[in-house]
């Protein structure tokens, strides 16, 4: 049983400014004292990055068509351990869902499974008395949902404040707060598709948030919302375990140890063998923990934290290294998982970093593993905008004015260390750059009609696929266990730190609250170069069709 007091920010659909009200509550709880948790319903990490800097803590994803139903439950309770509040922002509208799946994917469905209180937040600036009506529909929608109130954004004046709570007051739904029009400070700017990420930024995301708290602090009643928190039952479920998962992961399909993998495409599912690591726990070879570089800061901020958790817990020692200003990989490196991002934005910079580049394409030459997904794909193509990259598959990224966004059911269509060949998984696409070719002679996905996508090569698996590898943890393992073969590593000199996984400063101009350390301490490199994403201009792309706006309909809840 988990006790952690919570409330869920909706809002009847997009724009309603959801986003905004959930930092700054995370915010303005943090300024008193509490110790506060964010959480985003949804893949969306730009949200749960702005989420994670109020708290203090690192900001989570509870996404049931990644993670499933099951684990939506104990990531939350990992992710508020020791926690005074937490703050789940929703996605879309209350019971939307990208995937159509209301019933079991929507914000509404997470509120439920989470015994959670929703707070509707309410665009009334072309309101009246109608509010009442349009909040007593979603009230009568779900009886299974909690509705536990509404904060009414772009109130007019006075009067039509008054004439609001009087209208909800007639249906029995409390109001917690009411914010002006254009009192909710501009303070997560916007791009063509959704929010500036928090690394973008720098400093000004810490004054953003902060801004978003003193407004927030300013205008609802935080003791009451409190009290709502705190109504909440304790959650029948323990705290999601990087450790446990890995375990359940290797009883549910177990690999006997074999070599390590010499090609793509070879082996069955569930076999030890050539392109079949082994699903090795704990370390490397010797005893040792194996050094694995994990890509980040401002051109591939995208990672949800329990990639270097699982990664930690499989016996790696994670490592972080930055595309932009790292020169050479860390030493010792024995693989490099690449997340998403918005290279676009960086795309001179990165592809001026020639020496890091190289270091790249000679690891992926050396048989090392190397998994990119998402944006982070480009990087590791021949080129991007007609600038080099790293060159180690060959295909062309180009940059288009629209986002290519969805889930995608995928199967396997090599034995790679990332899956089986035959496995199935479900990811998510959300990217403006495209690849030319889509696919390489190795394909790494298929979905839909046999559409392929990615590229798999020796030890290589990049994809503009995103896996959550909370709902995947297997992956970590195999990783790990690809690396329990001596074989050619990245320069190193020193000695290894005992504790596995390096620390340092957590990413972005805030530091952790204490006891808010994402388990492992994994170091990430802060970025504190505020920086305009770079618009480049639309050129046609290829393979996937593209559709305009994002999870959050192209913009900012």
């Amino acid at each position: 049983m988990t006790a952690v007091p919570r409330v869920l920010v909706s809002a009847p659909s997009s724009g309603h400014g959801k986003t905004a009200v959930a930092v700054g509550l995370l915010a303005a709880y943090a300024a008193r004292g509490l110790d506060a948790a964010g959480f985003k319903v949804g893949p969306d990490q730009t949200d749960a990055a702005y989420l994670g800097l109020a708290a203090g803590r690192p900001g989570r994803n509870l996404d049931p068509r990644l993670v499933g139903p099951h684990r939506v439950a104990p990531i939350f309770a990992y992710g508020a351990t020791g926690a005074d509040v937490a703050v789940v922002e929703g996605t879309m509208g209350l019971f939307d869902s990208l995937a159509g799946r209301s019933e079991t994917d929507s914000t509404a469905a997470v509120a439920t499974a989470l015994r959670t209180p929703v707070v509707l937040v309410v665009d009334v600036a072309a309101m009246g008395q109608s509010v009442a009506a349009l909040v007593h529909g979603f009230r009568a929608y779900d009886e299974m949902l909690w509705l536990g109130g509404v904060i009414l954004n772009r109130v007019a004046s006075d009067r039509h404040e008054q004439l609001l709570r009087e209208a909800l007051d007639d249906i029995g739904v409390p109001v917690f707060g009411a914010l002006r029009r254009h009192e909710l400070p501009a303070a997560l700017p916007s791009r063509q598709h959704g929010v500036v990420p928090v690394l973008h930024r720098g400093v000004d995301a810490y004054r953003g948030v902060r801004r978003l708290g003193e407004a927030i602090a300013a205008t609802v009643d935080l003791d009451r919302l409190l009290s709502l928190a705190r109504s909440a039952p304790r959650l029948a479920t323990e705290p999601w375990s990087a450790a446990e998962a890995l375990a359940q992961a290797r009883a549910a399909a177990p690999l006997p140890p074999g070599p390590a993998p010499r090609g793509p495409g070879q082996g069955a599912p569930g076999q030890a063998g050539p392109g079949q690591p082994p699903m090795v726990p704990g370390s490397g070879a010797g005893g040792r923990r194996p050094v694995i570089a994990l890509a980040g800061t401002a051109a591939l901020s995208y990672s949800y934290p329990e990639t270097a958790e699982l990664l930690a817990a499989a016996g790696a020692e994670v490592v972080p290294v930055d595309p932009l200003q790292d020169e050479e990989l860390p030493e010792g490196t024995e693989a490099l998982v690449v997340g998403g991002g918005l290279p676009e934005s960086y795309a001179e910079e990165l592809s001026a970093n020639r020496r890091l580049a190289a270091a790249v394409a000679e690891l992926a030459r050396s048989g090392r593993p190397v998994l990119a997904e998402g944006a982070g794909a480009l990087w590791l193509a021949r080129e991007f905008d007609g600038r080099p990259m790293c060159g180690v598959f060959d295909a062309t990224g180009v940059s288009t004015d629209r986002i290519v966004v969805g889930y995608r059911e995928a199967t396997a269509r090599a034995a790679s260390v990332v899956a089986p060949l035959g496995a199935r998984l479900v990811g998510y696409k959300q990217h403006r750059g495209l690849l030319d070719p889509r696919a390489g002679q190795t394909p790494a996905w298929s979905w839909g009609g046999g559409t392929p996508e990615g590229f798999v090569w020796r030890q290589v698996h990049a994809s503009q696929l995103i896996l959550h590898w909370a709902g995947a943890p297997e992956i970590a393992g195999r990783l790990v266990g690809a690396l329990a073969v001596p074989g050619p590593l990245a320069p190193r000199a020193g000695a290894e730190p005992a504790a596995g996984v390096r620390n340092g400063p957590v990413a972005g101009p805030r530091a952790p609250r204490a006891g808010a350390e994402p388990v492992g301490g994994l170091r990430l490199v802060p970025s504190n170069r505020p920086a305009d994403p770079v618009q480049s201009g639309a050129r046609p792309g290829q393979g996937e069709r593209p559709v305009p706006g994002g999870p959050d309909g192209g913009r900012s809840a």
